[in-house]
């Protein structure tokens, strides 16, 4: 992350204005021109008090649990829309198989659907089955805060099920960090990103970042893991530092899932599940081609169907030219289980093979 030089790996009123004219004679009459009425100043209402903002903000919040086999996330999201539209993190949805979700207003428990994401901004659309008539939040009118901005972040702090408000304060803004996840340990690296001194925890993930009048200006994201935030007896407790993606970053993610268009890193509707696990192919390894080099390949999957096997390098995706992992991710944005791509590949000999795979149905993820 750029910030002061130093490399963190998280676990991820106004003054009115007076206008006058200058009287003027007009040349056919001797009345005055009207001076225009003064414009009213813009004032804020008094910041609210924690327990205020809670009373506020609470019921637009729901806390999430989101299963695939025997692992599951605890995390937090919060209502954009009456019919159940949700704002959380990808990462609290990734590869989940099941998901529920529980109404913090009306108490009530409703299973969940992925509606689309993007997760090179970490930001998933979810919506709760049934809902109807849930209250809102209020979005903040600027796109982002000012550093020394007094905000709170709410959420499911360490999957206990209720919310806790962790207050603080706008630390930076424009953030690089890099993140890791608390389930697989995957890496990934987000942009613009907000930095606060609120002491945000497991399970905050996918939470609002409240301004101090109960607005979001941020989806809680990266925290410090509990190791950094305790202190072990190498190290001593290290302050709070936390991690969110701006709000109008957000919004600009749910406005492409809601219009329906898959494009660029957003995916919409139900993920394509192909089978395999791929990374870059290095410079320094003796390959006889740039790709997507296949790690693993799932059995049953239509990967191994298809003939792939560990090692074999994918190059080619209907006629898209495959040279990293992550041009594999984005040809497959677009697409939706039931596809059929032409995948063109060499083995470790050099041997080129292609052969067209069938798209199933997965889960969420990139």
């Amino acid at each position: 992350m750029r910030s002061g030089g130093r490399a963190v790996v998280l676990t991820l009123v106004a003054a009115g204005v007076w206008l006058f004219a200058t009287p003027q004679l007009d040349p056919g009459t001797a009345d005055f021109v009207a001076i225009p009425a003064p414009v009213a100043p813009v004032v804020e209402p008094p910041p609210l008090t924690l327990d205020e903002l809670s009373a506020r903000v609470d019921p637009t919040v729901v806390t999430l649990s989101a299963s695939a086999g025997f692992s599951g996330v605890a995390g937090t999201g919060f209502v954009v829309a009456p019919d159940g539209i949700v704002l959380t993190n990808f990462h609290v949805v990734e590869n989940a198989a099941e998901i529920s979700a529980v109404h913090m207003g009306n108490g009530l428990i409703y299973d969940a659907t992925v509606l689309g994401y993007d997760k090179s901004r970490d930001v998933a659309v979810v919506q709760l089955i049934t809902a109807a008539d849930l209250p809102v939040v209020e979005l903040a009118p600027d796109p982002l805060p000012e550093v020394g901005d007094a905000v709170t972040a709410v959420g499911n702090a360490s999957g206990a099920g209720v919310l806790v408000p962790a207050p603080g304060a706008v630390t930076a803004l424009d953030q690089q960090v890099r993140t890791r996840s608390s389930v697989d340990g995957s890496g990934n690296t987000l942009e613009r990103m907000i930095r606060v001194d609120a002491d945000v925890r497991a399970g905050d993930s996918g939470g609002p970042l409240f301004d101090a009048w109960g607005r979001v200006v941020g989806v809680n994201t990266a925290g410090l893991s509990d190791e950094a935030r305790n202190g072990t007896e190498f190290s001593p407790p290290q302050a709070p530092e936390a991690y969110a993606v701006p709000i109008a970053e957000a919004v600009s993610v749910l406005d492409q899932v809601l219009a329906g268009e898959s494009g660029g890193t957003v995916h919409v509707g139900p993920t394509p599940y192909f089978g395999v696990s791929v990374r870059d192919v290095s410079v320094f390894e003796n390959k006889p081609a740039i790709g997507a080099a296949v790690v693993s390949v799932t059995s049953d999957s239509p990967a191994e169907v298809l003939g792939l096997t560990a090692g074999d390098i994918i190059v080619t995706l209907d006629g898209t030219d495959i040279e990293s992992s992550a041009d594999l991710s984005e040809a497959l944005i677009g697409a939706v289980p039931g596809d059929s791509a032409v995948v063109e590949w060499v083995d470790d000999t050099g041997v080129t093979s292609s052969g067209t795979v069938t798209l199933d149905e997965g889960t969420p993820t990139a």
